[in-house]
């Protein structure tokens, strides 16, 4: 396998564990950083300082670059009650949802989703994925960085996309945007990481409610004109101080501090970074089409953030809007499922759909794909369990009450934008709609759809891990042609 072929990241600074710096370095790093030592960004810096690795991929600079908004339901959604419904299937297995046509010919929702039908002309319904791991840490691992293994581990082996996306990207060149190029709003960092990449390419990461009066993102444009003047003569001390020891820096890494920094103090003094987190430039009728809640202003901040210039943007839609347990998990014990489904429709349909619709109409629908996945689905056989407390979508403790398990045999995932031929659905599940039978595809394809779109070649880049063994970013797995744009 030769290298010209398969590019291989080669670490010429490896992180603080394996290498550990000498007492002198640490000190030295530790002080030229005094400056930001109240700040969230410095630690990122200097992780990325550390575990700078340098790679010769395939990407896009010199084009405007395309991005990727994920959309995730932790804890799984169920298929039979969405994407996917069996309205034939015996009462056992049937919800109480009737189905809806939808502009796609051949294609019904249930009737949960009559935005979705709505702009289903916009999107394309992946009705047969499928992954082998029962847990939600492996599934989420399975989906997110192709990881084979179907055990629940406590950490990841393997680098999600996003992480795996954000350092290829990173590998271009300095980054003349101000904004992060990876970003989660509450994202799905429960199960997944940047494992060997380091956290230097975690996402920037935003939590809260968006829909709050009183949300803001801290460290991002600085207003104090007296602080931006003395953060910038602080790193010009530190810049200055540095030179006392480049001679020595034999792993570049005050060089890479140097770039990073460069690229934090941007985004904690360019005014454009505080505009694009600023919901309220939006025209209020906008933020009312989203909806008026935490998962109506994520995904309409999504759409403001990668159209500003984010590539990576993920966010999860979990919390309150999902009911007692605030996610989609919907045992018995947890969700009475159907009185779930039925709580957080509203929302989950009018946020998803304004979404779709907003990418078209601002001709963002070729540089930017949305994918919208949980790790898997719910079981189609519908069991009862008693509650284990009350709560929204959930009946007293101790009542018998309907629940759907995991389920990662056969799921739905929803694909719009990226140049993609939309108006379609493409596989079938059978009857019950428990297995597959038509255009099976798994997490490598998953994965390296998403790639291709990126323009990173998942059949061709390699990683090195821990040990240093050259490690593909999909193991197996090809693009689904059909989501190819």
């Amino acid at each position: 396998m030769s290298h010209s072929r398969h590019p291989v990241a080669q670490p010429i600074c490896a992180g603080p564990d394996r290498f550990p710096l000498a007492p002198s370095r640490r000190r030295f790093l530790r002080t030229g950083l005094a400056g930001f030592a109240t700040l969230s960004l410095p630690q990122i810096l200097k992780l990325q300082a550390q575990n700078a690795l340098y790679a010769d991929t395939p990407t896009q600079s010199g084009r405007e670059k395309k991005a990727v908004i994920m959309v995730w339901q932790p804890g799984g959604c169920s298929h039979l009650d969405t994407y996917d419904p069996k309205p034939n299937s015996g009462s056992e297995y049937r919800g109480p949802f009737g189905t809806i046509s939808t502009k796609t010919p051949g294609l019904q929702l249930t009737e949960l989703l009559p935005r979705h039908a709505s702009v289903s002309d916009k999107f394309t319904i992946l009705r047969s994925m499928h992954q082998t791991a029962g847990g939600h840490p492996a599934g989420s691992m399975q989906l997110l960085s192709g990881d084979p293994d179907t055990r629940d581990k406590p950490k990841p082996r393997l680098p999600d996309w996003m992480t795996v996306a954000n350092y290829l990207r990173s590998q271009e060149g300095p980054r003349q945007n101000p904004l992060p190029a990876y970003v989660g709003i509450n994202p799905p960092l429960e199960y997944n990481g940047p494992a060997y990449l380091g956290d230097a390419y975690s996402p920037f990461t935003v939590m809260g409610d968006p829909n709050l009066p009183a949300f803001s993102v801290p460290n991002i444009g600085l207003a104090d004109t007296g602080e931006v003047t003395r953060l910038g003569r602080r790193s010009q001390l530190r810049r200055n101080l540095d030179t006392l020891e480049r001679a020595f820096d034999q792993r570049r890494e005050l060089e890479a501090l140097d770039e990073f920094e460069t690229q934090a103090m941007t985004l904690l003094t360019n005014s454009s970074t505080r505009e694009a987190f600023d919901l309220s430039r939006e025209d209020p009728r906008t933020r009312d089409r989203y909806g008026r809640n935490s998962w109506g202003q994520q995904l309409l901040l999504s759409r403001r953030l990668v159209e500003a210039g984010v590539e990576v943007m993920t966010t999860s839609l979990s919390g309150a809007l999902c009911g007692r347990v605030h996610n989609w998990d919907d045992h018995a014990v947890n969700h009475h499922v159907f009185d779930a489904m039925r709580f957080r429709a509203a929302a989950y349909d009018q946020a998803v759909a304004a979404l779709i619709e907003d990418i078209y109409e601002r001709g963002l629908d070729e540089r930017v794909l949305v994918v919208v996945t949980g790790e898997f689905g719910r079981t189609p056989r519908i069991e009862h369990s008693p509650s284990t407390g009350a709560g929204d979508a959930s009946a007293p403790a101790g009542t018998m009450q309907p629940g759907r398990d995991h389920w990662p045999r056969a799921f739905s995932n929803l694909w719009a934008g990226g140049g993609i031929q939309t108006g379609r659905y493409i596989g079938a599940t059978d009857k019950r709609g428990e297995d597959v039978v038509e255009r099976r595809c798994g997490p490598g394809d998953f994965l390296a759809t998403i790639y291709h779109h990126l323009g990173i070649d998942s059949a061709g880049t390699l990683i090195r891990d821990f040990n240093g063994r050259p490690t593909p970013i999909v193991d197996h797995g090809k693009p689904i042609p059909e989501l190819m744009g």
